[in-house]
């Protein structure tokens, strides 16, 4: 990671997960490669999970979705 100063532990997170999915993009396919992915996933999923905990977004999911009322709602603006 640089120098930068970060006010939220979830941008530090997002930072990193982006500056080795850069790394991992500019290697050779193998299995390097394929860790270096896994790792950049697992920081982005981490970055996503500090900002629901930080109070930024909110929790995946936490919105039911109802197919019903999506299905009225494309019928009726037809």
């Amino acid at each position: 990671m640089s120098n930068l100063l970060f006010f939220r532990r979830s941008y530090a997170y997002r930072s990193a997960a982006a500056d080795m999915m850069r790394r991992a993009r500019a290697m050779p396919p193998g299995p390097e490669r394929r860790a270096a992915r896994q790792l950049a996933r697992a920081l982005r999923d981490m970055a996503n999970t500090e900002a629901w905990l930080e109070g930024q977004t909110p929790r995946p999911g936490s919105v039911a979705y109802n197919r019903q009322h999506a299905r009225s709602a494309v019928s009726a603006s037809a």
